[in-house]
Order: structure tokens, then sequence, then C-alpha cells
């Protein structure tokens, strides 16, 4: 019985779906950046086919990847004007090393460092950790949640038919509803009415005469 557990087994087991999950979050990642001398390029940028379960169960791993990226980003931007451009192991470089500012650069980058950390031992890619951090915390610094959406597509897979579903950033493909601007309301032209006749006054009569 699987009382109090979360989530779908897949047909697997523990260690086998981390592992799939791990590789398909590392691909879906780096379908974002698309390089032109890369050998492998994604079909659609920012967008992975999967089934429908897969993706469901997808979703939540990648938005929590996201949102470390997302929290780190703060701390990067606090500490860069702390940084130096110095190379490394060069005087300058060893100057600030050795001074105040390295030792405030160190305690305000030390949240950021600590999350690569995380999503490193999440995803075990480099690339899409840079990717992470880079870019899509980038892109969703001010997005809080929903990061992605899942949609379902209409054939089934070859093989054991299951439903497809595709897994996108949202932001990407996103649809612009364009609104036409409603023509005004046609109006029956006024009609002008008659003028009332201007009565004249009536001639007088005898009595008043005399």
């Amino acid at each position: 019985m699987r009382h109090r557990i979360h989530g779908r087994t897949l047909g697997r087991n523990a260690s086998h779906r981390h592992a799939m999950f791990r590789n398909m979050a590392a691909s879906f990642i780096k379908t974002v950046r698309v390089d032109e001398e890369s050998k492998i390029k994604p079909k659609v940028a920012g967008r992975i086919v999967t089934t429908v379960p897969k993706a469901k169960e997808l979703r939540p791993y990648i938005e929590k990847l996201v949102t470390i990226a997302r929290r780190a980003r703060k701390h990067e931007l606090a500490a860069a004007p702390l940084a130096t451009a110095a190379k490394r192991n060069t005087p300058e470089w060893k100057a600030w090393r050795e001074s105040e500012q390295y030792r405030q650069w160190n305690q305000t980058m030390a949240p950021a460092v600590k999350a690569r950390r995380k999503a490193f031992s999440l995803l075990r890619d480099k690339l899409a950790v840079q990717i992470l951090f880079k870019e899509l915390a980038q892109t969703f610094e001010t997005r809080d949640g929903g990061y992605t959406r899942v949609l379902r597509l209409a054939g089934y897979r070859l093989g054991d038919a299951g439903q497809k579903a595709l897994i996108e950033f949202v932001g990407t493909h996103d649809r612009v509803k364009q609104r036409k601007a409603r023509p005004a309301p046609l109006t029956a032209p006024a009609v002008e009415k008659p003028a009332a006749p201007i009565s004249e006054p009536a001639p007088p009569t005898e009595s008043s005469a005399s």
C-alpha cells in the first residue's frame, strides 16, 4: 500500500526515477540557449515533448530550480559592486583579496554559492546550471512562480500509446491576443421636425369696433 507517498512512481524505483528527472531537467533547461555552433539543436527553444505523467512530475522539479536561481540572483546583484575586475593571481587581485571589500563580497555572495551547489546537486550538469542562473533567473526575475506550462498533444506515442504532452517555459511561446477596435455603432440621422405654423391674429369683429 502507498500510504502517505506523494508523486507518481512511473514504473521505476527511486534511483531510476531521480536520474530520469535529472536528465530531463538538464535537457529542458539547455533548450533555452540556441547556439549555432552546437551540434545538438532543439527543434523549438524552451520546449520538450514527453508524456503527460512525466511532464506533470517534471514541472515542480523545474519550478524549484528556477526559484533557487531567482533567490540567488538577488545576492549576486548585491555583491556585484564589491567585486573586482582584476585577473586572478595578479597584484591587484591579491590586494583586493586581502582587503575588507573582499570579506564583504564573500559574505554577500555566500548564499548564491550555496544555491549553485544545491542546483548542481539536482542537475549534475555545469552548462544547465550556468543557463539556469544567468538566463532563466534574469527572465523570471519579477515573476513569482508559474514558470512553465504543460499542454496536451493530440497524438499518441508509438509503442505504448502514451498520451504526449509538451512542457515549455512561460513567456517564450505566448499567444498575443490582438483586440480589434470595434466600429462605432451606426446612429440614425436626426429627422428635423417641421416648424409649428404661426397663427395670425383674428380680424376685429363689429362689436369690438363699436
